[in-house]
């Protein structure tokens, strides 16, 4: 073990890599829970998706960890569930089978922008301020998500959006939402699962004590453990994703997992010195693989794409170092296949805070872009506010990235506008004309 890991080399020992794998799943393991809520809103069942959520954990993770011997996990993506579920099956009306389609050739085309390097080629070409602008957009795109399940903000004929009523449910969200917050901000190790699991016991009685809802009670208890639901493996549907009108859902999953892939290698490799001979983060054409291989497992498996986890972070900081951290967070995610009923009691108003927390997280470029200069802000804000107001990536991603080119061509900043980017745009064009 120590000739394949090299724990010295790594300034690591096997108890530190047991602990910052732990770490690393108390950290993410909200994932199990959140993915299988957002996605079963589609009509995928939720059991189903469960089983989908936690193979592509446990076999992107392995493989991360032996592969790429890397201490960062793989999991499907907050921000690519949203935009499964919100943009692409209920707001374009996409069957879910073909979103799954989608997902598997994200993953492909993934996969060879890895394999041949073309990933340097994109990331040139799309320009640094839209970077920060599509991740703030998703982060608030995602918060308007956990707002609306908690019936925090809800629909008003008058002013299109208004502030939800007092009602037993909000006020445990708020609760729940707090309560997260002080344990996120306390460094608690696996808060954010604390927090779900808290806001669930406090569910509990409405409906039953706190006045009955038109439902019943929120929480319905049926039993603990069951044999995973293999009912959407293979379901995909190839033909059909590969249409015209499904193109921009695929360059949009390629461009989000990619940027968040890559920023996230990239900040922990500094964070945590993980860098090759070059200064580059250690293994990143292997780990982009991995990465891409997980998507294409999701489209096969059922569920949305699967990107690296920022919350690898807290492993790192724990000391993991080598591949064993992501095998033993891995390993960690295997018993949940057969807790699905347990886990689907959690209501919706539990996993919402963990969305708008989510949210607060992808927020944070914000302060990167240049607002000073119009010409990066205007495209920019576009970008990021699109994202929430459409309740789609899509079109966050289209009109920023049509809005730069056309204002820096229009300015003459001829230098700022890339072959490839205009490339991208003349599909994006044919695609709007074509959808």
């Amino acid at each position: 073990m120590e000739s394949f890991f090299q724990f010295k080399k790594s300034g690591t020992n096997l108890s530190t890599e047991i602990i910052a794998g732990l770490s690393t799943f108390l950290a993410a393991s909200y994932i199990i829970i959140v993915n299988p809520t957002v996605l079963s809103q589609t009509g995928m069942p939720f059991s189903g998706v469960l089983t989908a959520t936690v193979l592509v954990c446990f076999f992107s993770s392995l493989m991360m960890g032996l592969y790429a011997k890397n201490p960062i996990i793989i999991a499907p993506g907050m921000g690519l569930n949203a935009f499964f579920t919100y943009s692409v099956v209920l707001g374009m009306g996409v069957d879910w089978h073909i979103a799954l389609g989608a997902v598997f050739w994200s993953g492909i085309v993934f996969f060879l922008l890895s394999v041949f390097n073309i990933r340097t080629y994109i990331i040139q070409a799309i320009p640094k301020q839209l970077r920060y602008a599509v991740s703030a957009g998703i982060g608030l795109f995602i918060t308007l998500i956990g707002f609306a399940n908690a019936h925090f903000v809800v629909a008003s004929p008058a002013t299109m959006v208004k502030i939800g009523a007092l009602t037993p449910a909000l006020i445990t969200f708020l609760v729940g939402f707090l309560l997260t917050c002080i344990l996120v901000i306390r460094n608690v190790k696996g808060a954010i699962l604390i927090g779900i699991v808290s806001t669930t016991i406090m569910a509990y009685p409405i409906g039953r004590w706190w006045g009955i809802s038109e439902a019943g009670p929120l929480i319905q208890w049926s039993g603990i453990w069951s044999a995973p639901d293999f009912s959407l493996l293979m379901k995909l549907d190839l033909v059909n994703s590969l249409s015209w009108s499904v193109f921009p859902v695929i360059f949009a999953m390629v461009f989000t997992a990619l940027f968040d892939s890559l920023s996230t290698f990239v900040g922990l490799a500094e964070a945590a010195n993980l860098l090759d001979e070059d200064g580059e983060p250690r293994n990143i054409k292997r780990s982009l693989l991995v990465d891409s291989v997980g998507t294409t497992l999701g489209g096969l498996l059922g569920t949305s794409p699967s990107t690296a986890y920022i919350e690898s972070a807290v492993g790192v900081e724990a000391g993991g170092r080598t591949g064993l951290t992501a095998i033993v967070a891995a390993v960690l995610f295997l018993p949940f296949l057969f807790l699905a009923p347990l886990i689907s009691m959690v209501p919706a108003i539990a996993t919402a805070p963990a969305l708008v927390l989510v949210g607060v997280f992808m927020i944070k470029p914000v302060t990167r872009i240049n607002w000073s200069k119009l010409d990066d802000a205007v495209p920019a804000f576009l970008a990021m506010v699109v994202i929430p107001f459409t309740y789609s990536i899509t079109q966050g991603i289209i009109w920023g990235f049509l809005s730069w080119t056309i204002i820096k061509l229009a300015i003459g900043k001829w230098k700022e506008v890339s072959i490839s980017l205009i490339i991208i745009d003349l599909f994006i064009i044919l695609a709007l004309v074509l959808e």
